[in-house]
């Protein structure tokens, strides 16, 4: 039992500390364990059903079912000449100029009709009348106008990639908890301050989202635009080998679309989990 007088239990900050950051250490290890195990583990099956299809029961022509090595040695070839990086900076031009365009008018106009009932009337019914039309069947028209050059690309990047983008950032900012908005506005703080400080904060985790589902779209997009007219990038790596039934460098080419969505991706989750510090972790 603990009495009036007696001194109150002495606490080692430290320690304590220290104890949570060799957790948080440990179950990062943990999980990038579990990761790294998933990636072999999917290797190894797809290593064991090529060599099964091959050897012990072919279902399919060997041709059509490469194995891993296939892809990897195709890669190598391709990155020695030279082709590999020119196919993947065709495509990264053109993504990242047509993210980037559509990006930037999203958030200003998703911004705006957050703000605005007049501006919301004017352009959220617009919006939804295009939303539902799938992007692909504004390509040829896109080709038509702009021609077969990188501008019919870049538009037609930046016309897919506009939507997610804009209904992630008016649903994050219309969500927005409106006692936080009071509580700074009863501080003296500015309608500047309130958007830069209370407003963009809350409403970040959403606007992420929509960036990371439009790169997603933005890459779906530009492989069907390299279809059907382009000499380079990825997508025409990838038609270009079907045309050949060269299927190690088709594989390869879907490969490195993931591998960069991956990484764009990660880039994305470290810059929301650095922008939403104060936020609990769980």
């Amino acid at each position: 039992m603990i009495h009036a007088g007696d001194p109150s239990p002495a606490f080692d900050l430290g320690a304590i500390a220290a104890g949570a950051a060799s957790r948080k250490r440990a179950a990062r290890r943990r999980e990038a364990a579990l990761r790294l195990t998933s990636v072999v583990l999917f290797f190894a099956f797809w290593a064991t059903a090529t060599q099964f299809n091959q050897s012990v029961y072919r279902l399919f022509n060997p041709m059509l079912i490469p194995g891993p090595e296939d892809v990897v040695r195709a890669g190598i070839e391709m990155a020695r000449s030279g082709a590999l990086a020119h196919d993947v900076a065709a495509s990264l031009y053109r993504v990242v100029w047509g993210f980037v365009l559509a990006s930037t008018v999203a958030l200003v106009l998703g911004v705006a009709v957050s703000r605005s009932r007049s501006v919301s009337s004017m352009v959220e019914p617009i919006i939804e009348m295009f939303r539902p039309i799938p992007s692909l069947a504004f390509l040829p028209i896109f080709i038509l106008w702009f021609g077969i050059g990188e501008l019919s690309k870049i538009v037609f990047v930046a016309y897919a990639t506009f939507f997610p983008v804009f209904t992630a950032a008016v649903l994050g900012l219309r969500q927005i908890d409106p006692i936080l908005v009071r509580a700074a506005a009863s501080l003296g703080a500015s309608k500047t301050d309130i958007f830069r400080y209370v407003e963009l904060p809350a409403a970040s985790p959403s606007i992420i989202t929509g960036l990371r589902i439009g790169f997603g779209m933005a890459f779906f997009v530009i492989v069907a635009a390299e279809f059907i007219a382009a000499d380079s990038g990825l997508g025409f790596l990838i038609n270009n080998s079907r045309t050949f039934f060269d299927v190690p460098r088709m594989l390869l080419g879907a490969a490195v679309i993931g591998a960069i969505g991956f990484a764009f991706n990660t880039i994305l989750r470290r810059v929301e989990s650095r922008l939403l510090a104060w936020q609990p972790q769980s």
